[in-house]
Order: C-alpha cells, then sequence, then structure tokens
C-alpha cells in the first residue's frame, strides 16, 4: 500500500530506530530535502538525455545524463547513511566529482563576477538544481551539528553517537559546485554568453 496512516499523528520513523520522531524534527528535514533534490535530479538527467547532452574534458567525454544519475545514487547512500543505516560516501566519490569540476573550469572563461540564471532551459535547471543542494546541504549540516552536540554531552559509558561522515559533507559540498559548472558549461556548449547582474 502507499499508506499506512502510521504518520498521521506528524511522526516518521529512520533506518533501525523504534522510536517515532517529528516530521518537523532536524533529521526528517534533512531526509525531505536530500530526496527534493534527488527528485529534481531526475528531471534535469531527462532534459540532458533528450538533448544528448556531453561536455568533452580534458580527461575524455562525459555525458551529462549518466553522470546526474550517478550522483544520484550517490545520494541515495547519503540518505541511508542520514537515516541510520551503515552506509557512507567513499572519498574517492568526492574526489570524482572534484575531477568533473576542475574539468569543467577548464573549458570555460575565467568566473569574475555572479551570473544571472537563464541562458538554455537546461541550464536554468542545473541552476535550480543547485539552489535545492544548498538548502539540503544545510539541513545536512544541522543534522551533523545536533549529532555532535548529544555526542559531547553523552555519558562515557554510553554507546557512541553514530555522525555523519566528513566525506558525506564534502561531497553535499561539491554537488552544488558541480551543478553549478553543468549550467555553465551548459550555456557554454549551446554558444550563450553568461549575463552579469547590472546592479542598477
Amino acid at each position: 500500500m502507499l499508506y499506512t496512516r502510521k504518520g498521521d499523528n506528524g511522526t516518521t520513523k529512520t533506518f533501525g530506530c523504534d522510536q517515532r520522531i517529528s516530521k518537523s524534527s532536524a533529521i526528517a528535514e534533512a531526509l525531505g530535502s536530500m530526496d527534493e533534490i534527488n527528485s529534481f535530479l531526475g528531471l534535469v538527467k531527462v532534459k540532458a538525455a533528450n538533448l544528448k547532452v556531453a561536455f568533452t574534458l580534458a580527461t575524455g567525454e562525459i555525458k551529462l545524463a549518466e553522470t546526474i544519475d550517478r550522483i544520484q545514487q550517490d545520494l541515495f547512500i547519503i540518505q541511508a547513511e542520514l537515516a541510520g543505516a551503515d552506509k557512507t560516501i567513499v572519498e574517492e566519490k568526492v574526489k570524482w566529482l572534484e575531477e568533473i569540476i576542475d574539468g569543467i573550469e577548464k573549458m570555460l572563461p575565467p568566473i569574475k563576477t555572479f551570473f544571472v540564471s537563464g541562458g538554455t532551459e537546461l541550464a536554468s535547471l542545473c541552476d535550480i538544481a543547485r539552489t535545492i543542494a544548498r538548502r539540503a546541504e544545510r539541513r545536512v549540516v544541522g543534522v551533523a551539528e545536533e549529532q555532535k552536540s548529544f555526542a559531547e554531552i553523552s555519558a562515557p559509558e554510553s554507546a557512541p553517537i553514530k555522525t555523519l561522515s566528513a566525506q558525506t559533507l564534502a561531497y553535499l559540498n561539491r554537488l552544488s559546485s558541480v551543478l553549478y559548472a553543468f549550467a555553465r558549461a551548459s550555456n557554454h556548449v549551446a554558444g550563450i554568453t553568461e549575463e552579469a547582474p547590472r546592479y542598477e
């Protein structure tokens, strides 16, 4: 069934935890934000696949739809870790995003100012995804800060409190950067000049 009625009182459960928590709690907000960015990336992926968008980097060609799909798979690992599962992002995945960002930066004009979102539809979608990713990162950082506080005040004899890995936080920080790179690259390959804010 698509509904259980168990959450009608505004509570939910996470992996391996019998205690129900508020749907407005930090962990629920973080999980919801992760779900939101992952879902929106599905739209970006479909658009990129329809357009057959690929970027030629010094290390080789990357197909945007396939790259987005791989990112979505990584985000499920983060969602699982947030929910309490024994999963975590490995450092190689962070480095993979960094390699893409570095490769795209080499094919683009240097950044000298902020840019007004727009240009192609795909670039605009990537830019929206970037802002959603930033919000998800803020929510996850909130959970990490709560976990750290609980760990610091817990009694020495109590069971250690599971905390989010440094790689997870680094991956989410790189995520918005790679989406910004995708937005810029999408306009660049389409021959569209970036528009700077006029502040008038």
